[in-house]
């Protein structure tokens, strides 16, 4: 054996260095590869660095889609539970005390009767002659109505928007003109 090493050192070869070069290269190429590899990941899946008020970089951070008209509600605005609903005398009542009152000028619906806490509620409604009024939604709390933080406005004399509450019970609300201060019929919801 020390033959073999003899003649190895004779020739200038060192087994034991270049192997650990090979180790050393291949090494080197895998971890560019590895590298580059994530690199590539961070892209595709978009990680990148936050941008900074400084560089003036970056995405902007929220959505706001495009404003879209909304469509006039064709069928009824008020639904009831089955087996429910005003007796016959009542809407008889109804309709002529309509025909001798005027009607309201801000219509409000509510898409939903009973919610989950924190659950969606759709208000609706129409604004004839509003057109671009900000409308301040309300809820009945503690004998009064007090503002609500979202508001809506106006277009084609109609308003959509939605409300989120975690206060279980009936929830009463509303839309308040912010220039005039014409208030809306109230809608009842049942949260819980």
């Amino acid at each position: 054996m020390s033959g073999m090493a003899d003649r190895l050192e004779k020739q200038g070869e060192h087994p034991v260095a270049y192997g650990l070069l090979a180790l050393v290269g291949v090494g080197v190429v895998v971890g560019l590869v590895m590298g580059l590899a994530a690199l590539a990941g961070t892209r595709v899946l978009g990680v990148s660095e936050p941008a900074t008020a400084s560089t003036g970089q970056g995405e902007a951070s929220m959505y706001l889609p495009k404003l879209e008209k909304t469509k006039q509600p064709t069928g009824p605005e008020l639904t009831f539970a089955p087996g429910e609903g005003p007796p016959p005398s009542a809407q008889e009542s109804e309709s002529e005390s309509e025909s001798a009152t005027p009607e309201q000028a801000i219509s409000l619906s509510a898409s939903q009767t009973s919610v989950s806490p924190m659950e969606q509620i759709d208000l609706t409604g129409v604004y004839p002659g509003g057109e671009g009024a900000i409308l301040q939604v309300q809820r009945f709390e503690s004998g009064s109505w007090q503002d609500f933080p979202v508001t809506a406005s106006v277009s084609d004399e109609t308003f959509a928007t939605y409300v989120q509450t975690g206060q279980s019970g009936v929830q009463r609300f509303r839309m308040l003109d912010t220039g005039s201060d014409e208030a809306s019929n109230e809608v009842k919801v049942t949260v819980g």
